[in-house]
């Protein structure tokens, strides 16, 4: 019986390439799986087909735009995540997701073998490997950007010896990975650290600093999901696609950093991610509203190490699944509205309203009406500092030991 190898297949040249060099390395056949995480570009159908003509016995196309806006993004909202405190995970999100299906297309077709286009040098091998490991650890993996030294003048000319219906003489100067949460570039220029991005870079986001008026916005939230963007009600997918369009024309969401790789190299990116960027903006100032001291500080490492999980691909680890239960209950009370202004590449936040703040008018103001029983600080202050008042004592009588 033939083997079938289920491929991630996005449309371009090394995907399309890879359909009837899989089919000579492997023996196998290839099933061709698209899976629309709201990246834009081509229309599905067109891509369905020309997996079909470069030589895959089944194409098929899933449309995962709101699975991944409410069981990915969401998520990744309620845990502010941004991994070394400034990227919102635009790549690494949409991964295990992708596996997902990649498995139940395996399953359905009786496939035996899974291979994607990464190259070692990155991190999104870990990503689908791991992922698969954990979802159908039977299934055998092939990467031939890795596997087989597979390079884009080798693609091009294997190709052209083909005959396949595909355009190989565009290339873009970059590496750019899109969905619904962001956008990533890489490589050209950009390699050069010193060198700053140009404006033709980018999509999502306008000029910032063009002449505009302010827009301002009110995000309503519901446990952590925002459910109302200016009074209307959204799923997750509208909010992020509504604020991708809103923010991104204030050229909110820019982003320029050298990260720090999983393989253990560093990276210099660029990210657009102007949806992502206002509502984690968004959900953070509510928390700070409605979420009691000591549990925010407990959350913000808690979230600081979700976002590095899900980055590192231990999207399906168990800590990861425990770390989400843990957000999943600290969300409770993180109900209301925020107020951002979107100007000048900024998300500003200028409001907050909460049913269950925990800001208390009468304990904060220091005009007349003012409840906070002052009396009570002066004792505190001694207790609160009893201890390094001790220690200090203590070093002094030992000559500073």
């Amino acid at each position: 019986m033939t083997e079938r190898v289920v491929l991630a297949y996005s449309g371009g040249l090394d995907t399309s390439v890879a359909i009837p060099y899989l089919a000579e390395e492997t023996g196998a056949e290839v099933i061709a799986v698209a899976v629309d995480v709201g990246q834009g570009g081509e229309d599905l159908d067109a891509i369905r087909q020309r997996a079909l003509d470069c030589g895959a016995v089944e194409s098929e196309v899933v449309d995962a735009r709101d699975e991944f806006a409410a069981g990915y993004c969401l998520p990744a909202i309620r845990a502010n995540a941004l991994y070394m405190d400034r990227y919102p995970l635009v790549s690494a999100l949409s991964r295990p997701l992708i596996v997902k299906h990649l498995v139940a297309a395996a399953r359905k077709h009786g496939g035996t073998i899974v291979s994607h286009g990464c190259t070692g040098k990155g991190n999104d091998q870990v990503r689908f490997e791991v992922g698969l490991g954990a979802l159908a650890p039977d299934l055998r993996i092939v990467a031939p950007a890795r596997d087989y030294a597979w390079t884009r003048d080798k693609a091009i000319a294997f190709a052209e010896e083909k005959g396949l219906p595909i355009d190989v003489s565009a290339k873009s100067p970059y590496s750019i990975d899109q969905n619904l949460w962001g956008r990533a570039v890489e490589t050209g220029f950009l390699e050069d650290i010193w060198n700053g991005p140009v404006e033709d870079l980018y999509s999502y986001t306008a000029d910032p600093t063009q002449e505009r008026d302010p827009d301002e916005v009110v995000i309503t939230f519901d446990a952590g999901v925002p459910v109302a963007i200016d009074g209307e009600t959204v799923t997750p997918y509208q909010a992020i696609l509504e604020l991708n369009r809103r923010a991104g024309a204030q050229g909110v969401g820019r982003l320029d950093m050298v990260e720090d790789r999983l393989v253990g190299i560093k990276s210099r990116e660029v990210y657009e991610a102007p949806g992502a960027i206002a509502l984690i903006t968004a959900h953070q100032e509510l928390e700070a509203v409605t979420v009691e001291r000591d549990l925010a500080r407990f959350k913000r490492g808690v979230d600081q190490r979700w976002g590095e999980l899900v980055y590192d691909g231990l999207w399906y680890s168990p800590l990861k699944s425990s770390l989400d239960a843990f957000i999943d209950d600290a969300q409770r009370h993180v109900t209301g509205e925020v107020r951002l202004t979107l100007h000048g590449g900024r998300a500003t936040v200028t409001g907050r309203r909460s049913e269950a703040s925990l800001y208390d008018f009468g304990m904060a103001t220091y005009d007349t009406g003012d409840t906070f029983d002052q009396s009570l600080a002066k004792g505190f202050v001694q207790l609160w500092g009893l201890p390094s008042k001790m220690a200090a004592a203590r070093d002094a009588r030992l000559g500073g030991c």
